[in-house]
């Protein structure tokens, strides 16, 4: 029975050393899915903030004002995911310019690991000047 018992657990370690993956010095930095990426300037992040807006507008503003164009992306800051902080968060700023011709400042966020049991992500943004209940924060002071 011993024999079995010995047999047994050398398979299973030498199952488990074949699949195991290495550790990097940095792998303490990136806890779960963190990562550093370019969603400042991804279309599915930019189309999601002008058709929101779009939506915003006309409900809550009762304007009839839309994205025409966003420059300039750029990210400000970025808060890794980690023991502690189980949300990842991108703070982004950009120029975004009106259909009444304004050039406006436009700050958003980008959160990963957010949703149901961490999986999902969420955006929020603000136009300064176009935030009249500061939800956001004096000129969208909590997305800066």
């Amino acid at each position: 029975m011993t024999g079995l018992f010995v047999r047994t657990v050398v398979v299973s370690l030498t199952a488990m050393a074949c699949v195991a993956m290495p550790v990097k010095a940095s792998d303490h930095l990136n806890y779960g899915m963190a990562r550093v990426t370019d969603a400042c300037r991804s279309p599915e992040v930019l189309g999601f903030i002008t058709s929101g807006f779009g939506a915003r507008a006309a409900g809550y503003l009762k304007m009839d004002i839309a994205i025409a164009e966003i420059r300039d992306m750029r990210q400000k800051r970025i808060v890794l995911r980690d023991k502690t902080r189980p949300v990842q968060r991108e703070y982004c700023h950009a120029t975004a310019i009106t259909t009444d011709g304004e050039k406006r400042a436009l700050w958003y966020l980008i959160e990963r690991g957010f949703g149901f049991a961490g999986i999902g992500s969420n955006i929020e943004f603000c136009l300064s000047g176009l935030d009249p209940w500061s939800v956001y924060g004096a000129q969208c002071a909590s997305l800066r």
